[in-house]
């Protein structure tokens, strides 16, 4: 099992596999309210069963090299995640998402270890385009694209329905160029 260090605070980013479906169930039933306050994943895991079959889904898609998902620890304990929720290869594109849990908060953990993933994807999988899609209500999320580097390419009026109500989503994106320009000059 490999583990990427996130920094000096201790923090790992680490493959989030269905064997840590008990552990990823309860670190969501921590931070389920708050997760829930912007995506789906609060909805969709809520007991064991879904759990591992959550985190089967993106075991598939690794094995087919359309996703990836993995966990950020601090101290041993599941606190949030990063994931490619999907990635095409043969067209160079990938969407990154993130969750974490309140304790977590705060910390830059997210956009450390969203650094990580789309290093990855640009050096090793030759991704072109890699976009964050979020809620033009979620403002940390919203300010981990812009920290990234990334760029907003546009608003998608209510496009997005999530527990009975329509939310706008924004789009934003980093190209590979951009990425290695900013990134491997710092």
């Amino acid at each position: 099992m490999f583990a990427i260090s996130l920094g000096d605070d201790g923090a790992e980013l680490r493959p989030l596999e269905p064997w840590r479906a008990e552990e990823f169930l309860a670190h969501m039933d921590r931070g389920r309210e708050f997760i829930g306050q912007h995506i789906a994943l609060a909805d969709a895991v809520t007991d064991l069963t879904s759990a591992r079959a959550f985190l089967k889904a993106y075991a598939e898609k690794a094995a087919t090299d359309t996703g990836r998902i993995y966990g950020i620890w601090t101290d041993g304990l599941l606190v949030g995640g990063v994931l490619f929720r999907t990635m095409d290869v043969n067209n160079g594109t990938a969407e990154a998402g993130c969750w974490l849990e309140p304790a977590a908060v705060g910390k830059g953990l997210v956009t450390r270890a969203t650094k990580v993933i789309i290093d990855w994807a640009v050096e090793e999988r030759g991704i072109h385009r890699v976009e964050w899609l979020v809620k033009s209500k979620n403002l940390p999320s919203i300010a981990v694209a812009r920290r990234l580097g990334m760029t907003r390419d546009g608003v998608l009026r209510e496009s997005y329905l999530y527990r009975g109500e329509r939310h706008d989503m924004e789009i934003w994106s980093v190209l590979a160029r951009e990425w290695k320009r900013e990134w491997k000059a710092s």
